[in-house]
């Protein structure tokens, strides 16, 4: 067999969190001394999506975000609730702008190796080995990002959602949008008796994502979203003329999967792979950072980079919420109209970054006190 290529480290998969681990470790000279290889299929040349997060202060993304607000709303079929942010921020970040961003930045170090192939196998056999379509490589230590095959066939053991989405970036001929303030969430346009919402960032008067979201257990064909775009740009936006510049698609896995338990001394899952995502709303951004700056953490103080990434609690939390959304999945509206009517902004940010306090944690609570999370959180126990 012919010597492999070794890297101390292999990442696979060049979205947020292969991009954020590799920056991070590019960054602390810790590692100035290891060969640093990124394996992906793709160059990472177009805008697949677009990320948003909440934050206190300047961004280290300062410089590629799109834009940002201080206002924000949530709309039910009953009331709008507005919600004033402060001392948060709420940004958006276009990801082929982060793309490019990260590739500038690490093609300036001389250990990061850059591979476009696709892996077909990762085994740990006294080195790990990583198999793509071209090659084979050795690391000491490999970071992956793949969803595990077994999630796939496992994950009816586990509590299950999806999040799945379609948005269309829209310009319109007149202004049309308020730009200082996003909207969250609006219910008023449903697919049956599910939990769906529009999701509105508008980046101008003249320019919008509108976006429709499902937290279901079944997709849909394009056409259904691209319906209920059109249907609330019309009806709701009371937009006749615009044309669409851009479209986003996404499927985001909402689940208490286990996937830690593809973790080892020298395999780590990260990113959705690694079940990263929080599980009760599907956000990621923050969590990745927090997850990123732990591995790091860990690999300086000599231990495992998975030890200690995610706590109980915050994962019993997350249990609940998704006990519900699964088997009451009508009640999704209720739930969120109720989380941000009767707490603060804050203290909601602070519990889904998973920074909240006991006290935020009771209130939180008791707001959503009702039948059905008496029954989920007894099942979950």
């Amino acid at each position: 067999m012919t010597k492999s290529i070794h890297f101390d480290y292999i990442i696979i998969g060049n979205g947020l969190a292969g991009f954020q681990l590799a920056l991070k470790l590019s960054q602390d000279s810790y590692f100035s001394d290891k060969q640093i290889a990124l394996i992906d299929p793709s160059d990472k040349n177009t805008n697949d999506k677009t990320w948003s997060f909440w934050q206190i202060g300047p961004s280290q993304w300062n410089s590629i975000i799109h834009k940002s607000w201080q206002k924000a709303s949530i709309i039910s079929s009953k009331k709008e609730i507005d919600l004033e942010l402060n001392p948060y921020r709420y940004y958006t970040i276009k990801a082929l702008d982060f793309y490019k961003e990260a590739k500038a930045q690490l093609n300036k170090r001389k250990n990061i190796h850059f591979i476009t192939e696709t892996v077909s196998s990762v085994k740990d056999i006294e080195t790990v080995l990583v198999t793509t379509n071209m090659n084979t490589y050795s690391a000491s230590h490999v970071f992956d990002s793949r969803v595990p095959k077994e999630f796939y066939v496992e994950k009816d053991t586990s509590i299950s959602i999806i999040q799945h989405f379609r948005g269309w970036i829209i310009k319109t001929e007149n202004d049309c949008f308020d730009e200082t303030k996003i909207t969250m969430m609006d219910y008023r346009l449903k697919d049956g008796n599910q939990t769906t919402f529009m999701y509105v960032l508008p980046f101008s008067k003249s320019e919008a994502l509108v976006e429709f979201t499902y937290f279901t257990e079944k997709l849909v064909e394009e056409h259904v979203y691209d319906s209920y775009i059109k249907t609330y740009i019309k009806d709701y936006l009371q937009i006749d003329n615009y044309s669409i510049t851009e479209t986003e698609q996404g499927q985001i896995p909402m689940t208490n999967y286990n996937f830690a338990k593809f973790n080892t001394n020298t395999t780590t899952k990260i990113g959705t792979g690694g079940g990263w995502v929080k599980g009760s709303t599907g956000y990621s951004f923050k969590h990745t950072e927090k997850k990123v700056a732990k591995i790091i953490e860990n690999i300086k103080a000599n231990k495992t980079p998975s030890k200690n990434l995610f706590r109980s609690k915050d994962k019993f939390h997350d249990k609940v919420f998704l006990k519900v959304l699964k088997d009451e999945n009508h009640k999704g509206e209720w739930i969120f109209e109720r989380f941000y009517n009767k707490n603060s902004i804050q203290t909601m940010f602070r519990f889904l970054d998973e920074d909240s306090t006991f006290l935020d944690e009771v209130k939180i609570m008791r707001s959503l006190f009702s039948w059905s999370f008496i029954k989920a959180f007894f099942k979950t126990l």
